[in-house]
């Protein structure tokens, strides 16, 4: 086990295909509110940070949704800077994204997230696919961040996500997932209560270099972000 990874306390909130009342799917589409609340003179990186947790808990939703690992009919379709995204309905499903991508904020804004993935597991506990979100955020940017530029480099993500059901793999009837986050320094533990919601992670890690394969990426001041699959090499797979 790495040192920097570490791994919210929760994982997946319900059991596939267990527990999960199946609601009609709406056809209504509408508007999503996100919005955290807007501080007067936040820092410029207290601002991008913001904006882009706002957008991994709409992602992170939008790969639970790809995969199908629960019914169709848990997800609602919702507008979000003015693109079509499903968002949960079961409340500990929702919850459970929300509170997880909330509780990164203090950390992204000062600098110590490196990677957010979202890792499904089989019923051995080895990961099988893992969505990851690769962020570098500028520290020295002094300057105020045009948020509309901002959104809509991140809305492309959001399209070519659902998109990118082809690049993934079916995944077996008794997986699992979880939110794991990869930090560059450790959180200290008692300084926060948000610090405290994170545990090291226990997960199994592949021998092998995992197999990568790109999804999106942007490279701009003052935020890099990569979004990318990871596969166990071949050799792996077939142990």
């Amino acid at each position: 086990m790495k040192e920097d990874e570490y791994s919210v306390h929760k994982t997946d909130p319900l059991s596939v295909g267990k527990g999960l009342v199946c609601f009609l799917q709406l056809e209504c589409v509408g508007e999503l509110n996100l919005k955290m609340e807007r501080r007067q003179n936040q820092t410029p990186e207290g601002q991008i940070a913001r904006v882009l947790v706002e957008f991994l808990e709409v992602a992170i939703t939008a790969v639970v949704f790809l995969k199908g690992v629960y019914p169709s009919g848990a997800f609602q379709r919702r507008r979000y800077r003015n693109v079509v995204i499903q968002r949960a309905r079961h409340p500990q499903l929702r919850y459970y994204i929300h509170a997880t991508v909330t509780g990164l904020l203090p950390f992204v804004q000062k600098g110590m997230v490196e990677r957010v993935a979202v890792i499904f597991f089989n019923a051995d506990n080895i990961p099988l696919e893992k969505f990851v979100f690769k962020l570098a955020m500028n520290q020295a940017y002094g300057s105020e961040v045009e948020e509309v530029d901002l959104e809509i480099s991140l809305r492309s993500f959001l399209i070519k996500l659902s998109n990118s059901d082809s690049l993934s793999k079916v995944l077996p009837p008794d997986c699992r997932w979880e939110i794991t986050a990869y930090f560059r320094s450790l959180p200290e533990t008692g300084t926060s209560k948000e610090a405290e919601l994170w545990i090291p992670t226990d997960t199994k890690q592949w021998q092998q270099p995992p197999l990568i394969t790109p999804i999106k990426s942007m490279s701009s001041e003052p935020l890099c972000l990569q979004l990318y699959l990871e596969h166990p090499s071949l050799s792996e797979s077939l142990l």
